[in-house]
């Protein structure tokens, strides 16, 4: 009875051992693979966290590509194809960064053709930053030549008006003044003999009476000298057809005569015969002379 008894001791013991070997057993294999798992777990997520890390470098190559766009420069045909590979490269990486499953040896491409192509974009922008401040400096350049272009042209443009200001004055100067004028009205007898009067019945022509103002700038040439009559109400007696230029209009004028100037006080006449009858009150006669107004006198008639 005590053998047995002592065999069921040793019996349960044994249970006892290999049940305590497979807790532990068991133990250990759920801590190995919760280890495995919880490894697994760290590594995706630490291949996760350098994927999107990636991905944000990339968008940040892109975004310093898309600046030199905002650029007013044109690009050469080496510069559009750098730019042209660059963007080919970055649609790349982005489809590789897209896959479900990046290997350690996937990341650590991605990583060498990022820093790759992060230089070659540094580069390409570097150039089309120094293209666009040659182009600021060229318009400076320009736009410096079009103001001096403009001030130059400014000054002649003052100098010719200038110069027109001095020819006018200058014409002006040389233009004949008339002097001494006198206006006197006469009958003509039936001999032909000029009679003065002073009442409009008897009168049939107007005799005006002038000398020219000494003047060194005149022309000793031949000068017209143009004559306008105006009768007491102010109308002009002249043919519409007989025209000349003075004071800037053109006008018409009633008589004129050449003279030889030769700055040597002559006097000189000019007669004047009314179309029609002569009526009371004042006549009024302006000479003129190369484009100018010589002189003015009158006469009352009774």
């Amino acid at each position: 009875m005590l053998e047995q008894k002592k065999s069921i001791n040793k019996g349960d013991r044994n249970k006892i051992f290999f049940l305590t070997i497979a807790i532990v057993a068991l133990l250990g294999s759920n801590a190995y693979l919760y280890l495995k798992d919880k490894h697994e777990n760290e590594r995706f997520v630490t291949a996760n966290t350098e994927k999107d890390r990636l991905e944000l470098e990339v968008e940040k190559i892109e975004v310093e590509l898309d600046k030199v766009n905002a650029l007013n420069v044109t690009l050469s045909s080496k510069l559009i194809k750098e730019q042209e590979l660059a963007r080919v490269k970055i649609a790349e990486l982005k489809a590789d960064l897209q896959k479900e499953k990046l290997t350690r040896g996937d990341l650590e491409a991605a990583q060498n053709e990022i820093k790759e192509l992060k230089e070659f974009v540094k580069n390409h922008n570097d150039e089309v930053a120094r293209l666009d401040k040659e182009n600021s400096n060229l318009k400076i350049e320009r736009d410096s030549l079009i103001q001096s272009v403009k001030a130059s042209k400014d000054r002649a443009d003052k100098l010719a008006q200038s110069n027109n200001e001095l020819n006018a004055k200058v014409k002006t100067s040389a233009a004949l003044k008339a002097s001494n004028i006198s206006l006197q009205a006469f009958k003509v007898k039936n001999s032909g003999k000029n009679v003065e009067v002073n009442s409009a019945g008897s009168t049939k022509k107007l005799v005006v009476n002038f000398s020219i103002v000494p003047n060194p700038l005149a022309a000793k040439d031949y000068h017209k000298i143009y004559m306008r009559v105006f009768d007491p109400a102010g109308n002009l007696l002249a043919n519409e057809s007989d025209m000349f230029e003075a004071d800037g209009q053109e006008m018409q004028y009633s008589d004129m005569i050449t003279i030889s100037f030769n700055d040597d006080n002559t006097a000189y006449t000019m007669q004047w015969v009314n179309p029609k009858e002569f009526v009371k009150g004042t006549y009024t006669v302006i000479l003129y002379a190369d484009g100018y107004t010589m002189g003015k006198t009158g006469i009352t008639l009774k």
